[in-house]
């Protein structure tokens, strides 16, 4: 951008892109790896332990006492986790303007305020929202849908990670498509 003469507008690309795509794509593949595989290595070695079973037996809804937690615990972390990842990704922008483009602190700061507005934080937030019930929600079901092996626990894993990871890269292109119809 330098070569432009629009070192100023650094700001705002950073600002933007981390709010509403950088910080919820990359938290929510982040927490596929992490969360969404040890929810299905969880679930899929219960279904081994036969704790599932008992806890049919027992009468309590696996739904209800496994799923749903999981479920909205991930949907509401998400949200705080893209919001912390956003002021991570824009303090570090910042540095690097600041070091790199020998922009000033003001400037930088000014152009952010008016780029990233709040539709735009707040289309990020329901994107990390929509992204973490993805998550729970598909690592469940396959650590549910496992096998009863210890095999099938690694393999539940690795498919909820990679289910998980294409899931969000296929939710955020519905959300680009939708914020591009809609001229948002």
């Amino acid at each position: 951008m330098r070569r432009f003469g629009a070192d100023i507008y650094v700001a705002n690309l950073i600002g933007v892109a981390e709010v509403r795509e950088m910080a919820p794509i990359m938290t929510a593949i982040v927490m596929s790896g992490r969360t969404g595989s040890a929810y299905a290595a969880q679930i899929a070695t219960m279904q081994g332990t036969e704790e599932l079973d008992a806890l049919q037996v027992i009468g309590i809804p696996v739904d209800d006492y496994l799923i749903l937690p999981r479920v909205t615990a991930l949907s509401i972390m998400m949200p705080l986790l893209n919001l912390y990842a956003a002021a991570l990704g824009i303090f570090g922008g910042f540095c690097v303007a600041i070091s790199m483009l020998n922009l000033s602190a003001a400037v930088f700061v000014t152009q952010m305020q008016d780029a990233v507005t709040i539709p735009e934080v707040l289309f990020g937030i329901v994107k990390s929202f929509a992204f973490g019930a993805w998550v729970a929600i598909s690592s469940c079901r396959i650590g549910l849908r496992a096998g009863r092996s210890t095999n099938d626990v690694g393999h539940a894993a690795t498919t909820a990670s990679v289910h998980g990871i294409v899931g969000v890269i296929m939710i955020d292109a519905i959300f680009a498509g939708c914020a591009n119809a809609l001229g948002i």
